[in-house]
């Protein structure tokens, strides 16, 4: 057998060549994926890669319909900082080889603690749709929520995916005999709980919408058809599939803002939630709860879970963090009702935190749509298979072999 001699200490190593054997375990070339779309997804590391393959992928107005905030978007960049702010403090030499993600949510598994958010008029961001996001949901057995404001109705939606814990999300309308509708539709297609959305009076100022002249359905305007140029595939698939339309809405052709403005009920009061207890027969959630204050009233109504949120960003600019608001909210609600958070969540790393600072669960919106754009129902289970990973990862690496080893002892939340 050869051998090189050592050289000197101190002296500089001598020049070869190389043995083949020697090269062999460093040449391993890669099969090559001929769908593209497979190979976008599977090259995404985290969600801000599936973000940037959205980005690329839809017209400009979509994307910004979705990416973007009220305001000058500081709640939304203030949602994601906090997490940014996040000190974890690990427990070693723990037996992590086992490690159960799953955790308890109105009294049912889900496999991590994430819940999909409602999120509205989702054929836009790709013609599969709700029903695309909901058969990756139930793969990964995770609840999903519809919005009234979506693109598929209750019954439908729950013919096509049976198997997805089904949530439905509910606006007061002005028209209550239609939010009674709605609500009594979602009982008797099986929906588990209903979503009350309570931070809508009014519709937030979208800036990014009005610079862009955002339409909803999108209108072929000079702009949007240079822009479609660029992203053929996206029109294709828009006009050759069923009409974009709300599936709560006979018509409509305008702005988000001002479909709100019409529909919103600026005149809801706490005595609507219990009207809606005596309609609604299921476990009933608020999202939209701001303060410790608001939580406190809110988990005195009947209510079975409330979800500390800005709406990610989208209404009242400079809203409360929800992240920075969560270890007050669960002190004044001292276990009488479920906690969860939404806003800013981009990992499962975010998620362990939130549950660490009392959360039972996180809710996902723009994540799952970042995978929607980019791929369609694969791109949204890339993004759920990225955030389980994270998830146990975190957990692992924390020491902790249950949710329940999640205590607010692990986690430091920094001074901004």
């Amino acid at each position: 057998m050869d051998s090189y001699p050592s050289p000197p200490v101190g002296d500089r190593p001598r020049r070869r060549i190389p043995r083949p054997a020697e090269l062999a375990p460093l040449l391993r070339p890669r099969r090559p994926q001929l769908a593209g779309a497979r190979r976008r997804l599977a090259a995404a590391a985290d969600v801000a890669d599936l973000r940037a393959v959205a980005r690329r992928r839809t017209p400009r107005a979509v994307f910004d319909y979705t990416d973007g905030g009220a305001g000058e978007e500081l709640s939304l960049a203030r949602n994601q900082a906090a997490f940014r702010r996040i000190e974890f403090r690990p427990s070693v030499l723990r037996d992590v080889s086992s490690v159960d993600t799953s955790a308890s949510l109105l009294g049912e598994v889900s496999a991590i603690p994430i819940a999909l958010a409602p999120t509205g008029f989702t054929r836009m961001m790709h013609h599969e749709g709700e029903a695309a996001v909901a058969r990756a949901a139930a793969d990964h057995g995770v609840p999903y929520t519809l919005s009234t404001m979506g693109t598929t109705a209750a019954g439908p939606l729950a013919a096509a995916v049976p198997g997805v814990r089904r949530w439905f999300q509910l606006y007061l309308w002005r028209d209550r005999a239609r939010s009674r509708d709605l609500v009594l539709s979602a009982a008797e297609a099986g929906y588990e709980a209903l979503m009350l959305t309570v931070d809508t009076p009014v519709a937030g100022p979208r800036l990014r919408d009005v610079r862009n002249g955002m339409t909803i359905p999108p209108a072929l305007t000079a702009r949007t058809l240079l822009d479609g140029a660029l992203r053929p595939w996206w029109w294709m698939n828009l006009l050759t599939t069923p009409p974009l339309e709300f599936a709560s809405i006979s018509q409509w052709q305008g702005t988000a803002a001002d479909l709100g403005n019409l529909m919103f009920d600026p005149g809801a009061t706490a005595e609507d939630v219990a009207w809606l207890r005596e309609v609604w027969p299921g476990r009933l959630i608020i999202k939209g709860v701001q303060t410790a204050e608001d939580a406190r009233v809110m988990a005195g109504l009947g209510v079975d879970a409330l979800v500390v949120s800005n709406h990610g960003g989208r209404q009242l600019d400079r809203a409360p963090v929800p992240l920075e608001e969560l270890p007050a909210v669960v002190r004044a609600v001292d276990g009488a009702v479920e906690v969860y958070l939404d806003g800013g969540v981009r990992s499962g790393a975010d998620a362990v935190a939130a549950v660490c600072l009392g959360a039972t669960a996180v809710l996902v919106g723009r994540a799952y749509l970042y995978g929607l754009m980019a791929g369609g129902e694969a791109g949204v289970r890339r993004v759920l298979d990225i955030l389980s990973t994270e998830v146990r990862q975190t957990m692992q690496l924390l020491g902790a072999t249950s949710v329940e080893d999640l205590t607010p002892d692990r986690v430091r939340l920094r001074a901004g």
